[in-house]
């Protein structure tokens, strides 16, 4: 959630950033009318408050004078109704006024390119060449159907479309991938945590999912659970509504999960194969942080991502996405997109973001910040997203005849 107080503090500033973002000045005014009339309860309730402190030092010097307090009497009564009624007030103003705020987005930095969508993306760099082939390379799904990896069709009759089922070695690559990874972060100093695929709608609307993505996620029946799109939400949300002790951060962790997505805003894309499914593999990288580590922290968890993209020999690029194309949750992101030969054209594979203390406050993750305690920087990112690297694999490393050629980072994990 956004700091209620900088809204207030700098209105114009606030909503010129957020207007990069596609946020409608109809709703900021209406965030700013709230915060007005919260304000306006407040000063009410304070008021009242301050008169009946007053009265009730009023009823000593009465006492003390031998004056009549019937009267007295009748005006405190009066004014502890109204302090009542003002202290609901206030309470209304003050959920209406969280309710709001929760729709509005994360405040993106000052450095992030202005664009209005996915084609404003600005490229960092590229990372190894893509291979030069001598014949025209096939796409992943043709590939995982002549080699016998991937089923469609079965995983459309177990579940419905964008289903998949993986058989012999295929599945064995999966479970290999995600050993790997998972290996290769622990390297990199970042617990292996193993969490919930259900989450309920509290650690949701910490990491910013809910409400605004609520058609997007998948509900279990008559109870207020949700599977999960990511671990980022289960992996953060297992510090929500603590307060830590510096010496504990940053707090690194790594986890794999499967994720689950009805891709509501994405009918038509990515119809074949595996780039786009309902149900999918991801190895997740989270960072609990002081403010001042966040910007290293997350730097080198785009460096984590991209070593291990690099390690399985995937030519990828790093991409810094533009204000118009950033997550409702983040600040700052980073792609990583890896080379498909058989799509000509680079693919995201991995998200990394900053999302500063957006998350945090919405999840009331805080820290001993000296005398006080303050909100914590919150990051995430995709390390990666196995389907995807699958996908990669099989276009980079196909022959001629159709095989598959296995990254020699992954034959320990196959043996």
């Amino acid at each position: 959630m956004i700091d209620l107080k900088l809204l207030q503090k700098d209105f114009q500033d606030v909503s010129d950033k957020l207007a990069r973002k596609g946020v409608s000045i109809e709703l900021l005014n209406s965030l700013k009318k709230k915060s007005e009339e919260l304000k306006a309860a407040k000063v009410a309730f304070e008021t009242l408050q301050a008169a009946q402190n007053a009265m009730s030092k009023e009823f000593g010097i009465y006492k003390k004078e031998g004056k009549d307090v019937n009267e007295l009497k009748a005006r405190v009564d009066a004014n502890k109704i109204k302090i009542t009624e003002a202290l609901e007030t206030q309470r209304i103003e003050q959920e209406e006024l969280e309710s709001l705020a929760m729709s509005i987005p994360n405040i993106p930095d000052d450095d992030v390119p202005y664009g209005k969508d996915e084609n404003d993306n600005v490229e960092i760099k590229k990372v190894l060449s893509p291979r030069e082939f001598s014949f025209t390379p096939k796409e992943h799904w043709e590939l995982a159907e002549k080699n016998g990896w991937i089923d469609f069709e079965r995983g459309v009759k177990l579940a419905t479309s964008r289903f998949s089922v993986s058989f012999g070695m295929g599945a064995k690559l999966e479970r290999a991938l995600i050993n790997f990874m998972l290996s290769f972060n622990s390297k990199r100093g970042f617990e292996e945590v193993s969490v919930p695929s259900i989450v309920n709608r509290t650690a949701l609307e910490g990491t910013g999912q809910l409400p605004k993505f609520e058609d997007d996620l998948y509900k279990i029946q008559d109870q207020e659970l949700f599977l999960i799109p990511t671990a980022e939400v289960p992996v953060t949300n297992l510090f929500q509504d603590e307060i830590l002790l510096p010496t504990q951060l940053p707090i690194k962790m790594t986890a794999y999960t499967s994720c689950f997505r009805k891709e509501a805003g994405a009918a038509g894309r990515d119809t074949r194969g595996m780039i786009r499914q309902h149900q999918f593999h991801k190895v997740e990288l989270v960072c609990i942080a002081k403010p001042e580590d966040s910007d290293k922290i997350f730097e080198e968890m785009v460096q984590t991502a991209s070593d291990l993209l690099s390690a399985l020999e995937l030519p990828h690029r790093l991409v810094t996405l533009c204000s118009g194309d950033l997550g409702f949750s983040a600040a700052k992101t980073v792609d990583l997109e890896v080379w498909l030969p058989g799509q000509n054209t680079y693919r995201e594979i991995s998200s990394v973001s900053n999302t500063r203390e957006f998350q945090a406050r919405r999840a009331k993750i805080r820290y001993k910040d000296e005398n006080k305690n303050s909100f914590v920087h919150t990051l995430n990112g995709s390390s990666l997203a196995v389907g995807r690297t699958m996908v990669a694999i099989m276009e980079n490393f196909q022959n001629e005849d159709g095989s598959i050629v296995i990254p020699k980072v992954l034959e320990p994990y196959i043996n």
